[in-house]
């Protein structure tokens, strides 16, 4: 039994050891380098890749657990990668649950989808597990921040613990009445610490993907009550808080009848198509769209399908991630999440390294309104959409 592996992995494997990040792209195959790492360097087994070497299985029986997003320990994803390693009995559950195993010891872990930020529970259990196991984790978006690394600085032994990296690297604001970061120092050595940790997978991926914007009307007069007034035009009553001013606005702007026209309009170039939204009120129109419609999301996980023409629902919390999709060559972006990296994962759902086509075209309907374009310059700079920041600058 031969695996097919590319140049990129190959060269992953052997620079991984414990402690590192795998950092690759959407579709770069991190959860097959993660499992020849596995076998070949913790369970000293040798595999036969690309039709070379053979096959021998592992001398060392280490319990594999691996940790990752609900919806790829649901669809069972780990299990079909392990198929091929002839692995079974390993244990797959979610960052929810990572608690659960605080105290297991001498195993190897592969944290999926990297969650370890801040200092919450995940973070501490976290910091728990890697003192008694080897481990590694992999990424798609490295960190925005120095913060962001602090839980693997930690537990890669750079720093005691966040109060001694704070101490070191960080200055607080003085004009805030909360700790605010103003400015990290000594980052150069931050540089080396990441550089020694940090896998990077760098691969020329065979598909080229193409976005678009598409522009879609908006009520002005409705959109300008909601913003200046604070008014819910839909419960006609004042609005209480500033995430309730921004979801009215989005539903003004989203809600509109042009947005579903255009996505019928793209559904006659491009007949199969997943469309990504946020809301519930954009899931209520979608369903109408004439053709065959399937659903992900927090209510049905229906499967993508079989049929010459359909769209494919998907709420971007349910689905942005863990799954992917290569009998389209189109994505649709009904409406704009907040986040960067939820933007990217989602892009990255028919962006596969087996997939049959070579280009790939994303459609991303947006306004003219002010939110849609402040939440467009968000994404463009690669960072995530503030509504506090947006209203205090109206």
């Amino acid at each position: 039994m031969s695996l097919e592996l590319y140049d990129h992995q190959i060269k992953a494997v052997e620079e991984l050891s414990n402690g590192k990040i795998l950092v690759g792209g959407v579709g770069s195959g991190k959860s097959r380098t993660a499992l020849c790492y596995y076998y070949e360097k913790i369970g000293n087994g040798t595999l036969q890749i690309n039709g070379q070497g053979k096959w021998r299985k592992m001398k060392n029986k280490v319990p594999l657990y691996i940790i990752t997003t609900a919806r790829k320990r649901d669809t069972k994803d780990w299990e079909e990668e392990g198929a091929p390693f002839l692995l079974s009995g390993f244990t797959v559950d979610s960052w929810n649950n990572i608690g659960k195993y605080k105290d297991v010891k001498d195993a190897f872990f592969i944290f999926d989808e990297q969650r370890v930020v801040g200092s919450g529970a995940w973070v501490k259990s976290f910091l728990k597990i890697t003192k008694k196991n080897q481990w590694i984790l992999l990424s798609a978006t490295p960190g925005d921040t120095w913060t962001d690394y602090i839980p693997v600085f930690i537990a890669n032994g750079f720093y005691k613990n966040r109060t001694a990296f704070t101490q070191e690297h960080v200055i607080f604001s003085r004009f805030t009445k909360y700790p605010r970061i103003d400015r990290f120092v000594a980052t150069k050595k931050l540089e080396r610490l990441r550089e020694q940790i940090v896998v990077t997978m760098d691969f020329s991926k065979p598909t080229v993907q193409h976005h678009r914007d598409v522009i879609c009307e908006y009520n002005r007069m409705i959109f300008k009550t909601v913003l200046k007034n604070r008014w819910d035009p839909f419960k006609n009553e004042p609005i209480q808080d500033i995430s309730g001013v921004c979801y009215c606005m989005r539903k003004v702007v989203n809600s509109d009848d042009s947005r579903i026209e255009q996505v019928k309009s793209i559904l006659r170039d491009h007949p199969r198509a997943i469309i990504f939204y946020n809301f519930d009120y954009e899931l209520d129109r979608l369903r109408s769209l004439p053709t065959k419609v399937s659903e992900w999301n927090g209510h049905k996980h229906e499967p993508i399908p079989n049929t010459a023409s359909w769209a494919y629902l998907v709420q971007y919390t349910a689905g942005a991630e863990g799954w992917n999709c290569t009998d389209t060559d189109t994505l649709i972006f009904f409406s704009q999440n907040y986040s960067y990296k939820v933007m990217v994962q989602a892009a990255g759902r028919i962006d596969r390294m087996n997939t049959p086509y070579r280009d790939l075209y994303y459609y991303h309907l947006k306004s003219t309104a002010p939110i849609d374009i402040a939440i467009s310059r968000a994404l463009n700079e690669k960072r995530n959409f503030n509504e506090k920041i947006f209203l205090k600058s109206r």
